[in-house]
């Protein structure tokens, strides 16, 4: 039986602590991800940021840092009951590195809301 598709989400605010339910680990499986400000739904990346993939750290977090850095280490993330990176240390090439990254998203994963503080 093929996978279900999960449900098509609605366009929302997401906060740090909003994204930690989605690590891939919850029942309808879903993985959402912070780049740069946007919220994208990889679900469909799972091998990569699901449960056992190379980027599970990633999964229900702002992956911004670990992207401009291109290290997936989980020193990378930032705690997410504190405030949003605001990534004021990265070099140019380090911008550039996230821009990409967040192109890759655009082009092949769902934007399904934008990244807020939390209350």
């Amino acid at each position: 039986i093929p996978a279900k598709h999960p449900d098509v989400m609605v366009f929302r605010n997401y906060t740090p602590k909003d994204l930690l339910p989605f690590d891939g680990n919850g029942k309808d499986g879903r993985i959402l991800m912070g780049v740069n400000g946007s919220v994208y739904d990889v679900t469909r990346g799972r091998n990569f940021y699901g449960p056992g993939g190379p980027y599970e750290n990633f999964g229900g977090h702002d992956a911004s840092r670990g992207l401009a850095k291109n290290s997936f280490d989980e020193d990378m993330i930032t705690d997410p009951m504190g405030p949003i990176d605001k990534l004021e240390d990265l070099a140019t090439e380090e911008w550039e590195s996230l821009r990409e990254w967040e192109q890759h998203f655009a082009t092949k994963y769902l934007l399904v809301g934008k990244f807020i503080e939390n209350e």
